[in-house]
């Protein structure tokens, strides 16, 4: 039997300047002709974002090639959409479909808005999500927490807007 090479996928780039699409500060898709409409389109996108050292882009392989394309977002690219309980704390899902539990010392509030910061991401809590969760906020001495199953989570106030 013959030994073939495994095939090599083409690689495509579309830098951030000529992607054709975009994400608005509250996680809506965008185009020239305006915002996506189609659920299953806009779980497509999502369900794509990866990150890598240029940044956030749209992820998709076919059968010879693999394409990223860049994006522009305003904000972040990744957002809270739901939230549930998840053993002792809660669980979060992300727009791009991954799941995660809330950890300590990461929420943060700027310009009125509450995200969570991992080493990799800032994550902003969609409306949806700031809803569910709003259940769950206590306020002390003009500080914000998340009080969750006897465990306070702080809430720090920040100016930084800087993306990581």
């Amino acid at each position: 039997m013959e030994k073939t090479e495994p095939e090599t996928k083409k690689l495509i780039i579309v830098p951030r300047e000529e992607a054709v699409f975009w994400m608005d500060k509250n996680g809506t898709w965008h185009n020239e002709h305006g915002k996506f409409e189609h659920p299953r389109i806009i779980r497509y996108f999502n369900s794509a974002i990866k990150k890598d050292e240029n940044g956030y882009y749209v992820h998709q392989e076919t059968g010879q090639c693999e394409e990223k394309v860049y994006f522009p977002h305003e904000d972040t690219a990744l957002f809270v959409v739901d939230i549930a309980p998840a053993g002792q704390g809660i669980g979060l899902l992300l727009n791009n479909t991954e799941r995660m539990v809330l950890e300590d010392g990461t929420l943060f509030m700027a310009s009125d808005n509450l995200y969570l910061q991992t080493p990799l991401h800032r994550i902003k809590f969609s409306s949806h999500a700031l809803v569910k969760i709003s259940k769950f906020i206590e306020e002390e001495n003009g500080k914000l927490s998340l009080l969750i199953h006897d465990k306070t989570y702080p809430i720090q106030s920040s100016d930084n807007d800087s993306e990581l």
